[in-house]
Order: C-alpha cells, then structure tokens, then sequence
C-alpha cells in the first residue's frame, strides 16, 4: 500500500487531498505511478501533466525516477516560491 497526497491547487482541481493505492509490480518508480493516475482522465492527465510538478518520497523532495516501496508516502505538488 503506498500513500499519496496532493498539495495546493493540485489538491483543489482533483478535489482530493490524498488516497491509499495498493502497490502493484508494474509501480516501481513515482513516474510510473504518475501514469497510472494520469490514465484516470482529463483532469487528471492536466494536473499530474504539467513539466514543473514537483514530487516528494517518504517528506523529501525527490525525481519521479525514484524507486518506491511498499508503505511509502508520495506527494505531488506544483512549484513553490518563497517571500
């Protein structure tokens, strides 16, 4: 089972803040996951799409070639600025 939360207006255009996944064999990577949620639809292909997503594993800042593990948590999010 992995965890995946969304962040932002990413959690306000899919209107979910987070979910539980079972974690199959054809899920090695966050970029496999981000496929899989993306073949949901529309909006999901445009959220999870965009080229400057940031993602996280286990809280930290990380590349979607990441492998992952049972129990991880992941976490998609646009790009932030600080001020």
């Amino acid at each position: 089972m992995i965890l995946i939360n969304y962040f932002a207006r990413y959690r306000e255009q899919l209107n979910l803040g987070g979910e539980k996944l079972p974690l199959t064999t054809s899920l090695k990577t966050i970029e496999d996951v981000r496929q899989m949620l993306m073949a949901r639809g529309e909006i999901w292909n445009s959220v999870l799409g965009e080229s400057n997503l940031m993602c996280a594993l286990n809280q930290e800042l990380c590349h979607l070639n990441l492998a992952i593990e049972d129990f991880d948590e992941i976490a998609f999010f646009p790009p932030v600025t600080g001020g």
